[in-house]
């Protein structure tokens, strides 16, 4: 059975990874919650967390790198763009928001659809699945979206129906670090926000390359953290893409995204 927590709150909503630069009219309301976890706590199932998505989402086409992917994210239309952050009932939704790096990682699936045709694939922070869901509509044999955040593997199984293609195998557990199976692509948008996080980052990619074989592609749109990160030195400049105007509002500004792609020293 599927089931979350109920109670949890925001935890200060996109408070730790502050490059994110938060999503005008929604996000700065949640940077300033506390981070205290509720004393008491009940659980959802698997179908009550599905209709609490479907009534609290928008389906959004078009706006994005890729207009054809429909997925159900937080708009203004949406109650919670501008609710009480404390009334969100689950951890922080960063799954609710298509990040310009994720939006880069994906176009770049799609225009280059032989990276991950046939192959196994790793959506590592999948958040709303996007680049999974790219992944899967060029035809890669094997996907698995990871997300430590529950209610992301119920927006990404909502998102690949309004898509019309099969569910990645949705994984919740923290992977980083882990021995898990090796995968032939490994993907991972947004992902360098956070110095502690992209340390770990660095050493667990590094040891896919080197015992899998792994290919390691890294969407991202110029944070400082990234663009200062040690693992920058290793990363080849695959793509850029301008980013429509809307998400350069809601971005503070960037006006472009990247893909890179890792070769560990050997």
């Amino acid at each position: 059975m599927w089931l979350f927590p109920s109670t949890t709150p925001y935890c200060g909503f996109l408070s730790a990874p502050k490059c994110y630069r938060c999503v005008k009219g929604f996000l700065k309301p949640y940077a300033q919650t506390s981070r205290r976890r509720r004393t008491s706590e009940s659980c959802l199932s698997y179908e009550n967390v599905r209709s609490f998505i479907l009534e609290n989402t928008e389906v959004v086409v078009g706006g994005s790198l890729t207009p054809e992917i429909k997925l159900r994210l937080f708009t203004p239309n949406c109650r919670f763009w501008r609710e009480r952050p404390e009334l969100w009932p689950f951890s922080d939704p960063y799954w609710a928001i298509y990040w310009p790096g994720g939006q880069a990682l994906s176009r770049y699936i799609l225009d280059n659809p032989d990276v991950c045709r046939d192959g196994s694939v790793l959506d590592l922070g999948s958040g709303c699945g996007a680049s999974a869901i790219a992944a899967k509509l060029c035809g890669a044999a094997h996907v698995v979206a990871n997300d430590i955040d529950p209610v992301a593997a119920v927006v990404t199984k909502l998102n690949c129906e309004l898509n019309k293609v099969e569910p990645p195998d949705c994984v919740t557990d923290d992977i980083i670090g882990s021995d898990s199976a090796g995968f032939d692509l490994i993907l991972l948008g947004d992902m360098f926000y956070d110095e502690t996080l992209s340390d770990s980052l660095h050493k667990w990619l590094d040891r896919c390359i080197k015992s899998h074989g792994s290919k390691v592609l890294i969407g991202d749109p110029g944070r400082a953290q990234f663009e200062g990160h040690d693992i920058r030195k290793l990363l080849h400049h695959v793509a850029q893409f301008e980013l429509p105007e809307s998400v350069r509002q809601e971005n503070y500004g960037l006006t472009s995204s990247h893909v890179w792609c890792y070769h560990s020293k050997l």
